[in-house]
Order: structure tokens, then sequence, then C-alpha cells
């Protein structure tokens, strides 16, 4: 699971913004890890994101995990997915 901005439309494009941090979840649901949690205390540390950003992405952390501990919201009909 990637966080990062929503997507954006521009005159040029489109503009992203990735946050740098990833949950990675096994595909049985079984287990999961934190990626890059290294790289994302060093945008923290630079500014790149705010502390205002920072609590919105601590409230995503804790409702992903959320919803992959009740399989709901994304994780409801994981067990097709494997299959």
């Amino acid at each position: 699971m990637n966080f990062e901005h929503p997507t954006r439309r521009t005159d040029d494009g489109f503009e992203t913004f990735d946050l740098t941090i990833d949950l990675l979840i096994a595909s049985d649901l079984s287990s999961w890890q934190w990626k890059d949690e290294d790289e994302y205390a060093h945008v923290r540390r630079m500014g790149i994101v705010s502390d205002i950003e920072h609590q919105a992405v601590d409230l995503a952390r804790t409702q992903a995990l959320a919803m992959l501990q009740a399989r709901a919201g994304l994780f409801v009909d994981a067990d097709r997915w494997a299959s």
C-alpha cells in the first residue's frame, strides 16, 4: 500500500507526490511490515512532509492497519485476490 497525495490534474498532465512510506502486506494478509520508514523520517527532517501532513499520514497508517485487521475496506474481498 503506497502512501501518497491524491493525483492532481494540471495543465501539463498529472502531479503526484509520494510520501515515501509503504505498507507491505502478504497476499494472504497474514503479515505486514512498514517499508522505507528511514526515508520517511528523512523527508520529515528536511521539512518535505509538514507536521500537518505527518498527522494525516499517521491517521492513514492507523486506518490502514485497522482495515487490514478487520478485513474491511480495501481488504474485504482479499480472499478472492489470493486465488
